[in-house]
């Protein structure tokens, strides 16, 4: 038996690694089954180049649990290392044997550069072992202890197979890891789609034979693999159907509603990437906070924290991103500075935005029906992104109240004639709630405005960004305005009432609202056919109002700004009201008042309770 000591810059070294080399403790399984793939993958590298003997056909991975002796094994049938690489490369923190490997296999698939992976090890161990055996027939096995102090041992082992057992003695703060189904679920977790085998335990598999009364179960005990080695996304899209496409979906998100559609990537210059990025049902708010975007680098799971890779606007997208690219252990600002993190994030918004336009070209029926659901990533990323914008306005629809779907352009081309206001600019109508806001919503359509749906969070954003990217539009909610003033042309219609009955009225009026915060009485010469009071909330401040909500402040800047239009040439007001004695007028005016509140769903609380009570005690 040899001893020596590994070449650190420090003794304090180990106990550094234990707790800060990996914030997440559980990741060393990752570290140490993804050298296993590595190993594995060397291996039948150098015996496609003929420098490698023995059978390298079905190599497995194994994870073996031991609870009495505490211990995890990890054994893989690859590469192995003689006693000189052990010593080189088990020796030296931070040395990576994949480095050299690569540069004389550069065209295989190696997994990569974990330099400090193996010592992962230590975070969960008292003592790590490895037994190891060169794949060169003259190397005999090696064993390596080390319990975490720069000494370690080395001595000749017995091990007849060619490959790598790696043990680890798990220390007391880690014994959550000696439990199977914690293991178990590490290893789908992380090394799901890794590229070899993984086998860890055994399932137990029943077929029948036989009829009737002699029909027997038989039990068979078989590998328990872990793993899908070839995931879909590594194979060529034109040989996957839509079904295997949503197959694999819900085997990335078991029970969830299947996907709307899917965008395939794969790409292998200036970078490689692949992967497949599902558009989720938006109805089904739990799964989009749950399934995220799964991030890999050659088949090694790494993250679901996406951000810096996916424009944000796409971040609710379901699916796996699969690029060796892209900088791993590194700092988030360095993450985004890096060149090939901005193209691959450039690339996924112009495959997206492609898919979109090809989905809207193709079969624009079924794109509609999809309206609803994808409206929100495409407006989202139109505000976001000008890239985006640029090629979504061919795709963006606008949706109007009698469920019929426009491009923009399509939409400017039919409000033109109506709706064109004495400054040449095209004023689109919407409405947010439809049944809140049906008697504005048939008004306007008495004058043939068209009236659009905009019922989404984003939509208050999504106007303000048409209005301010030169497509000569704005945008008014159907209750800013009665509906002959929606789209200001200076026409105006003369009262039936007199200036004296005007001021009359108007001070009745003023009466209702009291001390009330945020309320303006207003006279209109409207059609007769008009409801005789009305409430409209200013367009510019509604939005002002809304946006300060959103932000979280609740200072109330802009009160409950509304104005209460009278409509002076309906007959309730040009007859009935001003015909009754002074005490009746009050009560008429309150009533109106408060019928118009409620229109607006403005009358709450005792002042509902009340109006309610005296409209009750008006029948009996």
């Amino acid at each position: 038996m040899a001893k020596g000591q590994i070449s650190v810059q420090t003794e304090n070294i180990f106990p550094i690694i234990k707790k800060f080399l990996y914030s997440d403790h559980e990741i060393f399984l990752r570290e140490l089954v993804s050298n296993a793939v590595d190993a594995t993958t060397k291996v039948k590298a150098l015996a496609i180049a003929g420098e490698a003997t023995g059978d390298v056909n079905g190599l497995r991975i194994q994870v073996k649990l031991d609870k009495k002796a505490k211990t995890i094994t990890i054994s893989d049938q690859g590469i192995g290392m003689s006693q000189e690489e052990v010593e080189k490369y088990l020796n030296q923190v931070a040395f990576s044997s994949a480095e050299e490997f690569i540069e004389k296999y550069k065209d295989q698939s190696i997994i990569g550069h974990f330099g400090l992976g193996f010592y992962s090890a230590f975070m969960v161990s008292d003592k790590v072992e490895v037994v190891t055996k060169s794949y060169k027939a003259d190397a005999p096995a090696v064993r390596w202890i080390c319990d975490g102090n720069p000494e370690y041992e080395i001595e000749a082992a017995e091990k007849q197979e060619r490959g790598t057992d790696i043990i680890l003695h798990i220390n007391k703060e880690s014994k959550e890891f000696l439990e199977e189904a914690r293991i178990e679920g590490m290893l789908k977790k992380y090394c799901k789609f890794l590229p070899v085998e993984i086998q860890f335990g055994t399932r137990t598999e029943s077929t029948w034979e036989g009829e009737g009364d002699d029909r027997k179960e038989i039990k068979q005990e078989l590998p328990n693999i872990v793993n899908n080695p070839s995931p879909l996304w590594k194979k060529k899209p034109n040989d996957i159907t839509d079904e295997e496409y949503k197959a694999f979906y819900n085997e990335l998100y078991p029970y969830s509603q299947p996907p709307l559609f899917w965008i395939h990537l794969n790409i292998d210059y200036p970078f490689n990437l692949t992967g497949i990025l599902y558009f989720p049902k938006l109805n089904n708010t739990p799964e989009l906070q749950k399934n995220k975007i799964q991030l890999y680098s050659n088949q090694v799971y790494v993250t679901d924290e996406v951000k810096d890779i996916v424009p944000e606007f796409l971040t609710l997208l379901h699916g796996v991103i699969d690029s060796p690219d892209i900088p791993l252990n590194v700092s988030r600002s360095y993450l985004q500075a890096d060149g090939n993190v901005k193209k691959i994030t450039n690339y996924i918004t112009k495959k997206v935005a492609e898919k979109l336009e090809s989905l809207f070209k193709k079969d624009r029926p079924a794109y509609e029906q999809k309206w609803s659901e994808t409206g929100v990533f495409v407006k989202y990323g139109m505000i976001s992104d000008e890239k985006f914008n640029e090629k979504a306005v061919k795709f963006a629809l606008l949706k109007n109240s009698e469920d019929q779907f426009f491009t923009i352009e399509e939409y400017k081309e039919k409000i033109k004639d109506l709706q064109t206001d004495k400054n040449d600019r095209l004023v689109c109508i919407y409405a947010n709630n439809l049944k809140e806001q049906y008697s504005y919503v048939e008004s306007a359509k008495t004058y043939g405005y068209d009236i659009l749906i905009f019922d989404s969070m984003i939509d208050n954003h999504f106007m303000q960004h048409l209005e301010y990217k030169g497509e000569n539009l704005s945008f008014v909610r159907v209750d800013s305005d009665t509906a002959d003033h929606l789209v200001q042309k200076d026409e105006k219609k003369e009262s039936v009432l007199s200036e004296t009955e005007q001021n009359e009225v108007k001070e009745l009026f003023t009466a209702c609202l009291g001390d009330k915060k945020g309320g303006h009485v207003e006279l209109k010469a409207l059609s007769p056919d008009d409801n005789p009071v009305m409430i409209t909330k200013p367009e510019f401040m509604r939005r002002m109002k809304e946006m300060q909500m959103m932000q979280g402040m609740d200072n109330d800047m802009f009160g409950d700004m509304h104005n209460v239009v009278i409509n002076t040439n309906n007959p309730i007001i040009a007859g009935k009201l001003l015909k009754a004695d002074k005490e009746k007028q009050g009560e008429m005016a309150s009533y109106l008042h408060k019928l118009a509140l409620l229109q607006q769903n403005m009358l709450k609380g005792e002042e509902l309770a009340t109006f309610v009570k005296e409209s009750l005690s008006r029948l009996s």
